[in-house]
């Protein structure tokens, strides 16, 4: 047999998988809305997003996919956009995210949810409460914390008198690039971005540009927008930002930390259930006294419940007074985490569970 002939069989052969892919992929779809009218006829406000399940359905994939050769999170990237079509057929989500187009919040919402999705463009954190408490939007998905930045204060401050709830988290990795009209970077004078990218980025900047002014704007999406009018001027945005407002990259990847990571929390009227790995997140207050900190936490430890995560912001309600915001391992339905959140409760002057969800898996 000749390559051509070879090729040809193997040609026929991919053919015959797309075939069998497809129909299997309708077939999915079909039950989908079957799902859908099962919960409707029980209840016509039934919710149809849950996301344990599709926690769960994504670790699966992700483990049986063996020795590839696909890559497992590739293939488990492709499977959250098929559970994304199947189901916009049970019930079409909007997405509010802090905006504007372009922002790495808008990757976050469609890394979570798939593309098919609306996503709702909001000007502030508060906003994307708002839109979400009112029931304009299914869900909303707001910055909390960057890897070398550190917490994003707006989303905690929030939180504090805000009736929504975490149903899930996103982990996003931060590439950078320097967008412009500009030819070179001997044309660039201004440099657009949100303090925080500036702050990402300085070393890179003290040593590329050192002589252009560094601006600091709303997101990196405002200062894309921004420098399409300017020729002398630069911004630094992602990928995302480049192709809607057509910027050339002068340079690429020019965050100081190659790690750069972005944590973002999806936010909702209700929580997730049990997905065996998940996260909880609370809130508490105590009287200002010598080790209440470390009593409060103590019931963490007697109970073996590790701690991700602890931050304070001062509680508005007095004069050096503080709320500390807390991540641990576990459900709160977990009986280990129940025990210790009832000795906890009792002990503080203010508790509350912002919510317990699946650990990313994206």
């Amino acid at each position: 047999m000749s390559d051509d002939e070879k090729l040809s069989a193997i040609r026929d052969r991919i053919d015959d998988f797309d075939q069998q892919i497809q129909d299997l992929l309708n077939k999915r779809a079909a039950a989908a809305q079957e799902v859908a009218r099962i919960k409707l006829a029980a209840d016509p406000k039934a919710e149809f997003y849950r996301p344990e399940r599709e926690a769960e359905v994504l670790r699966k994939v992700k483990a049986r996919n063996g020795t590839g050769p696909l890559d497992a999170e590739h293939v488990a990237r492709l499977f959250r956009e098929i559970m994304s079509a199947c189901l916009a057929l049970e019930q079409p989500l909007e997405i509010a995210f802090l905006g504007p187009e372009g922002t790495f919040t808008q990757a976050a919402a469609l890394k979570h949810f798939g593309h098919f999705v609306k996503t709702i463009s909001l000007g502030s954190i508060p906003d994307v409460f708002r839109e979400v408490e009112s029931g304009s939007c299914h869900y909303g998905v707001v910055p909390v914390e960057n890897s070398t930045e550190g917490v994003v204060s707006h989303t905690l401050d929030t939180f504090l008198n805000s009736p929504l709830l975490i149903c899930g988290e996103v982990t996003l990795r931060i590439h950078h690039h320097l967008l412009s009209m500009a030819a070179s970077l001997d044309e660039v004078k201004l440099v657009y971005s949100h303090q925080q990218s500036l702050a990402q980025c300085r070393g890179w900047l003290d040593r590329h540009l050192p002589h252009a002014e560094r601006i600091a704007v709303g997101s990196n999406a405002e200062a894309a927008s921004l420098v399409t009018a300017k020729a002398s001027a630069a911004a630094i945005a992602g990928e995302a930002a480049a192709d809607i407002y057509q910027l050339q990259k002068l340079e690429q990847n020019i965050e100081d930390e190659p790690g750069n990571t972005t944590r973002f929390l999806v936010i909702g009227k209700k929580d997730a259930q049990q997905s065996g790995e998940d996260k909880t997140s609370l809130m508490f207050s105590m009287q200002n006294k010598a080790g209440g900190l470390h009593s409060l936490l103590a019931p963490l430890a007697k109970h073996g419940i590790s701690m991700t995560r602890i931050e304070s912001r001062p509680s508005r309600r007095g004069r050096w007074e503080y709320v500390f915001f807390v991540d641990i391992e576990g459900h709160r339905k977990d009986p280990k985490v129940a025990k210790a959140f009832n000795v906890l409760k009792q002990n503080a002057t203010q508790f509350k569970i912002l919510g317990s969800y699946p650990k990313a898996v994206l």
